[in-house]
């Protein structure tokens, strides 16, 4: 059947890929996840047949393709029932990668993207702190300038090739003052001096290494920043959507694979007589299964077009990381039990996908953080848009209100004077207007005015967006008016 997503190229490059795999991955899986570790000549094989670095521009060894051969790519390395080898090119490819290609100097990106084409360089991307998993905010590794060098200390736990990888993108806070807008990326080189790590041991993913960092006075050169200083936390909240749209199509798979096993398993045991396919409670199950995974793989390849167009949409790729990660808890406890007992032995593949799917709704933003996302946009108003350098992404609010005058004052100016004072209070920080003169001009002083407004930061930012209306935002409660309410019916023509 002629696919909507996918063209003739497309499905040579898949068969070319399955075939590599079948002979050069599967066969060895076994052992990798018994060893706790995959020999680096795989990643070579693959770059030298030109599996990786699929959308990276040719200029650094890459292909330049469309989006959909990566889909292809990690659909077919979730057909592997490996999470652990599936990760490795995952987090190399489009968890960090990506940080030097979008916003990385040509100094950096000429050192390391065509190793991690060629498959001679593995890399990690260090977020989470022991203090600090979703709360990127709080992360406590400091980067504090010495002449042309940063210097180093902190920690992070539970990164993806923190022991064999080559470098890490490492969030940092190059100025603990300054909240969101003091956190930077790094590139640290994994042996650089000061730099330790202790591989962890953990439930699943057992071909893969996860590690606990530390950085004791490791000295950094400051050409290893990467983009602008105090830009870290914008780029970040790019980066994860490409991140999520990436782990679902492995994942559907991961699925597909799990219920194919059971079905042939199911065809051959027998039980009662008759093979257990044959009853109804089981062929029920099947068939539901069969139902979600399909229509998740059609909304999965949804995203994945918005993504190729340059669409960001957030709702849309943390519903499809939120369902995708679920129905794989929920497909490897029923496939495996389809196996009875022998589903609880090693030597069977659902023992493994059991163990490799728990960690979906963990990592890469937990189902919870998925929920709370999703509920601020379907129930808030809130509007997630893409980030641009020295923009953060719509929703996150600036360290202080000094910041986020500077971004509002223009707009300001080229409204006509309102004739009165007017104050925004976020609980504690103030915006003063005062449209008494020629122009409406804006400060952060904190005094009397004709109406003040009570609202949060973020609903705030919503109003000078357009996101949120103002008299929809007083029905709701979220704007709470003290004054002369005169004033505050001109707001509809400040934020229009």
């Amino acid at each position: 059947m002629k696919s909507y997503y996918f063209n003739e190229e497309h499905e040579m490059f898949r068969q070319s890929l399955r075939d590599f795999l079948n002979k050069e991955a599967k066969p060895n899986i076994e052992k990798w996840e018994e060893e706790r570790q995959i020999p680096r000549d795989i990643w070579k094989k693959m770059g030298d047949m030109g599996f990786l670095g699929l959308a990276y521009p040719e200029k650094y060894g890459g292909l330049g393709l469309d989006f959909f051969y990566d889909v292809v790519f990690n659909e077919e390395i979730g057909r592997m029932n490996s999470g652990g080898f599936a990760i490795v090119q995952q987090v190399t490819q489009y968890m960090s990668g990506p940080y030097i290609l979008k916003y990385g100097s040509e100094r950096l990106k000429e050192k390391y993207l065509p190793g991690i084409i060629a498959g001679d360089l593995i890399c990690a991307i260090g977020i989470t702190e022991p203090g600090a998993g979703s709360d990127v905010q709080n992360i406590q590794t400091k980067a504090i300038r010495e002449g042309d060098h940063y210097i180093v200390n902190g920690s992070k736990t539970f990164i993806t090739n923190g022991v064999y990888g080559d470098f890490i993108i490492t969030v940092v806070k190059t100025n603990p003052e300054k909240g969101s807008s003091g956190i930077s990326l790094l590139v640290i080189d994994r042996n650089a001096e000061g730099v330790s790590a202790r591989k962890l041991k953990k439930l699943g993913w057992h071909a893969s290494d996860t590690a606990e960092l530390s950085f004791d006075n490791v000295k950094v050169p400051v050409e290893n920043l990467v983009g602008a200083e105090g830009q870290g936390f914008y780029y970040l909240m790019n980066g994860l959507q490409l991140e999520r749209v990436c782990a679902i199509p492995a994942a559907i798979t991961a699925m597909e694979e799990a219920i194919r096993g059971s079905l042939q398993y199911m065809s051959e045991r027998h039980a009662f007589g008759r093979p257990i396919n044959k009853f109804q409670v089981l062929r029920h199950r099947i068939a539901q299964l069969s139902a979600e995974v399909e229509s998740l793989k059609a909304f999965c390849y949804h995203c994945c077009r918005l993504y190729d167009e340059k669409v960001y949409d957030v709702k849309l790729s943390s519903m499809a990381k939120l369902l995708a990660t679920e129905l794989a808890e929920k497909v490897a406890t029923q496939c495996l039990q389809f196996y009875g007992g022998y589903g609880f032995m090693e030597e069977y593949p659902m023992a493994r996908m059991y163990r490799d799917v728990r960690v979906g709704t963990i990592g890469g933003g937990s189902s919870e953080i998925m929920r709370e996302i999703i509920s601020k946009m379907i129930i808030d108003d809130v509007a997630y848009e893409a980030a641009t350098e020295g923009e953060a992404a719509y929703s996150l609010p600036p360290s202080t209100v000094k910041e986020m005058l500077v971004g509002i004052q223009s707009q300001m100016g080229k409204t006509n004077p309102i004739g009165n004072t007017l104050k925004f209070d976020f609980g504690g920080q103030q915006l003063f207007i005062d449209g008494t003169g020629s122009s409406n001009t804006i400060s952060t002083e904190d005094k009397p005015a004709d109406c003040t407004v009570n609202i949060s930061i973020e609903d705030f930012q919503s109003l000078i967006k357009g996101k949120l209306n103002p008299m929809s935002a007083v029905m709701s409660g979220k704007l709470k008016i003290d004054g002369d309410m005169g004033v505050a019916m001109k707001l509809q023509k400040l934020f229009s």
